[in-house]
């Protein structure tokens, strides 16, 4: 296939060929090629591609030439153009790559829309400055386009003008579960349009959505081919895993991180207490390397680590899943899967946060004794071929200095605790449960790893004997807070509790007098008792067959036609002369 920019059937525009000239693209990536002849062709397109492949020029590039070809040139509240992303960080990514071309085509606005800012700015930046190109997330662009501007001019109005739709990432979209949002929106547009859709992986979910929204779509799938077969993994990635002991796993990512200190490494934990609890003991063991943490529930806070790490020539990014997906991030060296990711396609995702545009790079994931199965589950069922990586000889003994931390301030004993309890409930929710069982897992060397004072309680621990764990024998309620106001309310609590017996806010269990089993058996009967007098009583079939047969008899001897010796009898009821007989 002709990579050149001028191999195009279609001349771009110079300041777009400016624009590309200025970002240093010398030459297309195959979905670029694929893509914009289709797209200023009018045609619907959906496109599957390799994760770092160049999707977002090959839609963005056809948005604003045509665009800025129109017959009648947009009005100043008309959309010609709505991006949605599943992400705020891929939103604002694409965001910013628009902006490079926009500079050199004023004529143009856009306006960037995502949670985490108040909707009322949104609809008052749209007012002002109209917006001919918008880029949002699903959610925000549904409210906006419900709200009626309050008199000004509204979204819903100036989408009326849309020549062309962009859903980015539109599997992703889906997993996030915004199927019935996303058909919300397509109310609001006109039929008449252009819709491209690019995913890196199109699932049955994917599929729906292109029935629902392309006419007609020509369908685009490029992948990288190999001797050995198909890789949805870019060919210059190198992937690799590695074996750890469940007692050494964190001390063994200490290790990889400070072999890499002067490499930009990105690391995915499964949850975002992990995230949390992680990025406070790495920040002690590696000084000399900037950590930087990043996960669904900081909100706001995302956008500047985000900007931040994208800055960085070298550094760790600690992250969830939410990092996984379409945003690009220059010269990340590596890829640290923790532990393996709750879906098969996210593994892909993840990897793909390096090696991106031909470039090089490498991922590893690090895996248990008992996961070694999940290499030849992620060859079969993502056609990913993962090499051996030893691990390292030279492992620290880590374990003194995590409790250490904890000892010292009681957060991060709580981090560390709610870090441990939510690994194991997302590992015994993994979409691989026939091979990464939480059964199979050695609770105590997990719980070494993570430096843990104590085993914290927790239903996946009932009943399971834990070894290869010395907890630390100590009066746990001597642990402060460093943070003062903290403390003082822990310590007004522990006070009732000694007077009480009882933590405030918990409530009081009565004392157990008899064996659960005829607790749980008394319970049981008093809900039977009282779901039978809801209902009231239950006729069987026989009884509303014996029913009718009365009824029918009442009416024949209303109507004469039954006399009544015949109808006391089928009652059985006693005559006058049975009752005279009896009498004497």
């Amino acid at each position: 296939m002709e990579t050149s920019w001028d191999s195009l059937p279609v001349n771009l525009l110079k300041p777009i060929k400016q624009t590309i000239q200025d970002f240093g693209f010398m030459s297309m990536t195959p979905v670029q090629a694929a893509c914009i002849p289709l797209l200023l062709k009018h045609k619907d397109v959906a496109a599957e591609a390799v994760t770092g492949s160049g999707k977002t020029l090959a839609f963005l590039i056809p948005v604003i030439q045509i665009l800025k070809k129109l017959e009648y040139p947009l009005k100043k509240h008309d959309i010609g153009a709505l991006i949605v992303s599943p992400t705020r960080e891929l939103a604002s990514q694409i965001h910013e790559v628009l902006q490079g071309f926009l500079k050199h085509i004023p004529q143009l606005t856009s306006l960037l829309t995502v949670g985490g800012s108040y909707p009322s700015d949104d609809i008052e930046n749209f007012g002002n400055t109209g917006a001919h190109i918008i880029v949002g997330t699903p959610g925000r662009l549904q409210d906006l386009l419900a709200r009626n501007g309050k008199g000004g001019p509204s979204l819903a109005a100036g989408v009326r003008a849309l020549e062309i739709l962009i859903l980015d990432e539109a599997d992703r979209l889906l997993d996030l579960g915004f199927f019935d949002t996303l058909n919300t929106i397509f109310a609001y547009l006109p039929k008449q349009r252009r819709t491209g859709l690019f995913s890196a992986t199109q699932t049955s979910d994917v599929i729906s959505l292109i029935r629902a929204g392309l006419r007609n779509p020509v369908q685009v799938k490029v992948k990288e081919n190999e001797a050995t077969g198909n890789e949805k993994t870019p060919l210059s990635l190198h992937n690799y895993f590695m074996v750890c002991k469940e007692d050494k796993k964190f001390a063994t990512l200490v290790t990889l991180l400070k072999e890499r200190e002067a490499e930009k490494v990105m690391v995915f934990l499964a949850t975002c207490a992990c995230v949390e609890y992680f990025s406070v003991a790495l920040g002690v063991f590696l000084k000399n390397i900037k950590i930087l943490s990043s996960h669904g529930k900081m909100k706001n806070k995302r956008f500047t680590i985000f900007n931040q790490f994208r800055s960085l020539e070298s550094g760790v990014l600690l992250c969830t899943d939410v990092m996984c997906r379409g945003v690009d991030i220059p010269s990340v060296d590596w890829v640290i899967q923790y532990d393996p990711p709750s879906s098969a396609a996210a593994f892909v995702h993840r990897c793909g946060r390096t090696a991106r545009i031909g470039n090089e790079g490498s991922a590893i994931v690090m895996l248990l004794p008992n996961e070694t199965e999940y290499v030849e589950f992620i060859k079969l069922n993502q056609e990913v071929t993962l090499h051996t990586m030893t691990a390292p000889t030279n492992i620290p003994d880590l374990l003194n200095k995590m409790r250490k931390l904890q000892l010292q301030d009681r957060m991060t004993m709580d981090k560390a605790n709610r870090a441990f309890v939510s690994y194991i409930q997302s590992y015994a929710k993994h979409e691989c449960n026939v091979l990464l069982n939480v059964k199979s897992l050695n609770f105590g060397r997990i719980a070494t790893s993570f430096g843990l004072l104590k085993m914290p309680k927790m239903p996946e621990l009932k009943g399971i004997k834990i070894t290869d764990f010395d907890p630390v024998n100590m009066d746990y309620n001597t642990i402060t807070y460093k943070d003062k106001l903290k403390e003082k309310s822990r310590q007004k609590k522990l006070c009732l509790y000694k007077e009480t017996g009882q933590w405030p806010g918990m409530k009081q269990h009565r004392q157990q007098t008899e064996p659960w089993s005829k607790q749980k058996e008394k319970k049981e009967r008093k809900k039977r008792k009282k779901e039978k007098k809801r209902k009231g009583h239950q006729f069987t079939q026989e009884d509303l067959d014996d029913l009718e047969k009365d009824f029918r008899m009442v009416k024949k001897f209303g109507k004469g036609r039954v006399k009544a010796k015949d109808f006391d009898a089928y009652f059985g009821c006693e005559t006058e002369d049975e009752v005279e007989k009896s009498v004497k």
